[in-house]
């Protein structure tokens, strides 16, 4: 029996929920043919829902493209702080975390390129919010560098947030090459840019 228009499953668990496959539709969409040339209406003939069903869960396309990017974040937060407050030496917790924002980015592909490439189409309430909540991500990883630098783990003659700037530029530019099908894994590639980073606070 296939599922239920409304998406809420096929008896064995294998239909996402509405709200879940609606955003994976999405996803798929504004990745293939760009945020501004889907509309709300092939949206909801591939998820196979009615427009109704939508904007119970999004308001409009417009919230939809603020929770691609929004789950990615949320979930590269939640992890952060996971190895922010680690019983560890500070250096290990830095490249825990540093590591992993590369690897969730990579597993997320396709929501981080959406967003930065669709962000401009964010009305200024929602784009604020995303902002801070970048910002906030960034202080807290900021912060591991000064308790580094503080405790002379790491070289205090660099300002951190220039550090912050150069980490994350590295993993905001993994959209423009990096290819499954390429000769490094995630995990590989998360480890170089780790040790890139650490290399560049050594005393």
């Amino acid at each position: 029996m296939a599922g239920t228009k409304d998406g809420t499953g096929n008896g064995n668990g294998s239909t996402k929920p509405v709200a879940r496959r609606l955003l994976a539709t999405a996803t798929r969409l504004f990745a293939e043919q760009g945020y501004d040339r889907t509309s709300v209406q092939e949206i909801v003939d591939a998820a196979g829902v009615t427009k109704g069903a939508l904007y119970h869960y999004f308001g409009s396309k417009e919230d939809l493209l603020h929770e691609v990017y929004g789950r990615v974040l949320r979930l590269q937060q939640e992890r952060l702080d996971h190895f922010a407050d680690a019983d560890a030496p500070v250096e290990q917790r830095l490249r825990d975390a540093a590591a992993d924002v590369v690897v969730t980015t990579i597993d997320n592909l396709d929501d981080t390129k959406i967003f930065f490439r669709s962000m401009h189409h964010l009305s200024p309430e929602k784009d604020k919010q995303v902002r801070a909540e970048r910002r906030r991500y960034h202080e807290r990883f900021r912060a591991l560098i000064e308790e580094g630098q503080r405790s002379g783990v790491f070289a205090a003659d660099i300002p951190a947030d220039l550090v912050v700037d150069y980490h994350f530029g590295s993993v905001h530019h993994l959209g423009t090459w990096y290819r499954e099908d390429g000769p490094l894994t995630p995990q590989q590639v998360a480890d170089h840019l780790a040790d890139l980073l650490l290399r560049a606070l050594r005393p």
